[in-house]
């Protein structure tokens, strides 16, 4: 069973300084304590192939997670699940893309669009599973980084 979730917000804030921080390792300071109670970098520097242990507030275990593309051209990200979480309970593909959108409606250039979206596969077996699979990550993640965002700006 596939699914998506996505979510798009729009910050005051050009689209090359959000790319700054979604592209990088950068957010990773910011999530934590908020989103996410811890995130550990086992291998890579930001790049394709980079691998992170992220731990959740309790109630969800961690997961290692695997950066699958780094599109800076493009200003798009994505990491897929690798080991723990999603992947313990019947899932087969756990994925998330960041993408940093110039925005169409500023002609100035001082905006941009963010969007951050969830594909997942479960098995059929464990279908009731796909009901862990929440937006509300994307959302914490999206306020933490527009506030800092537009304090930094």
């Amino acid at each position: 069973m596939f699914g998506t979730l996505s979510e798009e917000a729009e910050v005051k804030v050009p689209a090359s300084k959000a790319w700054a921080l979604y592209g990088t390792l950068e957010i990773a300071k910011h999530v934590i304590g908020n989103a996410l109670e811890a995130v550990d970098v086992i291998e890579g520097d930001g790049g394709p192939g980079t691998i992170l242990k992220l731990t959740f507030k309790p109630g969800f275990p961690y997961y290692y997670e695997k950066f699958t593309k780094v599109d800076n051209e493009n200003m798009i990200k994505e990491a897929e699940v690798v080991e723990g979480g999603f992947l313990d309970v019947g899932f087969t593909l756990y994925r998330i893309r960041f993408e940093i959108k110039e925005n169409p409606n500023d002609d100035m250039g001082s905006s941009c669009l963010q969007k951050l979206t969830i594909e997942y596969d479960v098995k059929e077996e464990f279908a009731a599973n796909a009901s862990f699979v929440t937006n509300e990550p994307l959302l914490g993640i999206l306020k933490v980084a527009n506030e800092y965002l537009l304090k930094s700006n």
